[in-house]
């Protein structure tokens, strides 16, 4: 593994961030006594923050090959990704200001990956703005009627880098918060 850990260059969380999930592995989460059900919700949001993201790539990948009618591609571009922004903002508020700090205080071992963790918040911050950047670059040519094809080639380009970005995100998340749960459910509320 690289030593930059930032989200753009790492591919997994370094073995010292990795305790916990060796000790509660992904395939024992939902068997376990402490799985709750928040946590599932919580797991079933991260499902629909990658279900949305491949629909968005579908969907500029079926512009670009010529299989969308256009106006059809910007408002379903333009819904999805409204959703998906909207829906990981929010979602990283919360984590941010209320189940994070709470959750630090739980195990020592895991502090050091929820700085990591708030980085990639950070990070992401910034692509998703550049996503915002890249679909407008195309919705609002595509309103005026001009051919998008450069700029939707753009866009599935960023749509592609924020997928890779945000399954890395998620995973390491998953990977640190989950078994945190599994470890001391019951002084987590």
């Amino acid at each position: 593994m690289a030593d930059d850990l930032t989200l753009d260059a790492r591919e997994g969380l370094p073995a010292e961030m990795r305790v916990l999930v060796e000790e509660y592995p992904r395939d024992m989460w939902e068997g376990h006594p402490n799985f709750s059900g928040l946590t599932a919700f919580w797991l079933q949001m991260h499902g629909k923050f990658r279900s949305v993201q491949t629909e968005l790539l579908r969907l500029s990948q079926d512009y670009l090959d010529g299989k969308a009618e256009p106006m059809r591609y910007g408002a379903m571009t333009s819904r999805y990704t409204g959703f998906f922004l909207e829906g990981l903002h929010g979602h990283h508020n919360i984590e941010d200001h209320h189940y994070f700090p709470q959750m630090m205080q739980l195990d020592g071992r895991a502090e050091r990956a929820f700085d990591l963790l708030d980085a990639d918040h950070q990070a992401l911050s910034h692509h998703m703005n550049a996503l915002a950047d890249a679909t407008n670059a195309v919705l609002r040519p595509l309103q005026d009627g001009k051919d998008v094809r450069d700029p939707a080639g753009k866009l599935h380009g960023v749509q592609s880098d924020f997928q890779r970005f945000l399954d890395r995100h998620l995973t390491d998340e998953e990977d640190v918060v989950v078994p945190l749960i599994l470890a001391h459910g019951e002084n987590f509320h």
